[in-house]
């Protein structure tokens, strides 16, 4: 292997064949009541609070602006006809609505990353040095806090609302670099793909249930209760983190002897021996990190267009009404956590009981889980006023876009679990940046609301993502790179 970690077929066998002696010599934990499959779903609960508070905002806004707000629930200004609905209740809306153009909601919308692409690096570096479990913790409860003074930032003004949503981005900023950093110490090589989806898969169930709950409480409350509702579940959220979680196995007071020995066996030889030394130089001039840095950007900048204006589409070009739009809009994360996690179980299966070396299995995923989006986000701008084919091909999008998990998502691990956590930082930085201009380019491309102005929006993302699975396939690497394990370093670091 040069510096650049080039690796063979050959490289991959010998090092699964490691990992299956290491996990020989002491016996495979069960998965049941296991501490390690306990930290997977209270961190799923984790992404649920914190892609549920991402995401609230995007619903409510259709409801908060004055061209939007209608008490019959209908929208007579989109460009196809409107869907029947129930009659809202009236006695219960009394919140504030505003005059807020196109442009500031876009603003608005894309602000949360401008906090969020602040702590990514930083997240990573403090995770790894000083522990990811409290730095998760409070993270996300800095994001509990600011989403419940949401109504009253609104009421001052626009520029409150985009200050408190920044400051929310910046707590939520340390979330995915701290438990890659947990993962380093929690994850046996032989299970990332498992643990990382159930993990991760939180995010879109947050999606999920926030979209369609977020429509209800509008309809039958005010916007307002959506930040009330789910900050109190990100409160409860923090205290059973608190309570239950801990750094590694080896600080864990309940974990089994049996399961502790496994863990920290299978990763003794995947893991750095030089102390709390970072070899900076070789992780910014890593040619496989930066593989992932362009699959991620390119990944996330279709994801994030989808994730807050998704609702606006269903507004104002399908014409349905706010209790209808939160429900529909939440139909392609339904299949996006399902693939995810299945994807996870298959690409374990593949380079555990088939042998295919881990290289392959990510690139496959990655591929699937970027072309196939690109096809079908391009397809449905062409599919006009046909709302089921619309539908149906929005969430083929973002199912597929699943797969992508057991891609280049979890790469980091693979190719550093040591700095996985500095890794996913520096990646997450550069993954952010769609979220920030995204929004307000698309915004700014659909100004008249029409089919057309859309289509261009859905070009650009799929052009985009093309590019990058494009990119991850020519430079993707499969194996722990030299500068991840080597005691000393050579190259100036």
């Amino acid at each position: 292997m040069d510096q650049y970690g080039t690796d063979t077929e050959a490289d991959e066998q010998e090092r699964l064949l490691l990992h299956r002696e290491a996990e020989d010599k002491v016996q495979r934990a069960p998965a049941c009541c296991s501490a390690r499959y306990g930290l997977a779903f209270l961190s799923s609960y984790g992404f649920f609070v914190a892609y549920a508070l991402r995401v609230n905002l995007s619903v409510a806004m259709v409801d908060m602006v004055n061209s939007t707000h209608d008490t019959s629930g209908n929208h007579s200004s989109s460009v196809c006809s409107g869907h029947s609905s129930p009659v809202r209740p009236k006695h219960n809306h009394t919140a504030s609505v505003y005059n807020w153009d196109s442009e500031t909601q876009g603003w608005i919308l894309g602000s949360f990353f401008y906090g969020y692409i602040l702590t990514q690096v930083p997240g990573g570096y403090l995770a790894s040095r000083f522990g990811a479990k409290w730095l998760m913790g409070l993270g996300i409860l800095g994001t509990v806090i600011f989403t419940l003074l949401t109504p009253i930032a609104a009421d001052l003004g626009a520029g409150y609302l985009i200050a408190v949503r920044v400051l929310e981005g910046i707590g939520e900023g340390v979330t995915f670099p701290a438990m890659y950093a947990m993962w380093a110490a929690w994850a046996p090589p032989m299970e990332r793909s498992r643990l990382l989806t159930i993990s991760y898969t939180g995010a879109q169930l947050g999606t999920v249930i926030a979209l369609p709950l977020s429509g209800e409480i509008c309809f039958y409350l005010d916007w307002t209760y959506i930040f009330y509702v789910f900050g109190a579940v990100g409160l409860l959220w923090f205290v059973l983190w608190a309570l239950l979680v801990f750094n590694s196995p080896n600080t864990h007071p309940r974990i089994s002897e049996r399961e502790r020995l496994y863990i920290t066996t299978s990763l003794k030889n995947e893991l750095s021996s030089s102390g709390g030394h970072i070899p900076w130089g070789s992780i910014v001039t890593s040619r496989p990190l930066w593989a992932i840095v362009i699959a991620h950007f390119s990944y996330n900048w279709t994801f994030y267009t989808l994730l807050t204006l998704l609702p606006t589409y269903m507004s104002d070009i399908l014409g349905f009404s706010i209790q209808q739009n939160g429900m529909l809009s939440a139909l392609p994360y339904i299949g996006c956590g399902l693939l995810a996690v299945m994807g996870g179980q298959v690409a374990d299966y593949l380079r555990e009981s088939c042998m295919y070396p881990t290289v392959a299995v990510r690139k496959a995923f990655s591929i699937a889980g970027m072309i196939g989006p690109a096809v079908f986000l391009v397809a449905a701008g062409y599919t006009g006023c046909n709302y089921i084919l619309a539908v149906t091909f929005l969430t083929v999008s973002s199912s597929l876009g699943g797969l992508s998990a057991s891609g280049f998502n979890i790469n980091h691990l693979d190719i550093a679990p040591s700095y996985a956590g500095i890794l996913l930082g520096i990646t997450n930085t550069f993954a952010t940046i769609p979220g920030m201009v995204g929004p307000v380019i698309a915004s700014a491309l659909t100004k008249q609301k029409t089919i057309e102005e859309w289509q261009t929006v859905f070009y650009i993302a799929a052009g985009i993502n093309l590019f990058g699975a494009t990119f991850y396939t020519l430079f993707g690497k499969g194996t722990v790179q030299p500068w991840a394990v080597s005691s000393s370093y050579s190259h100036g670091d």
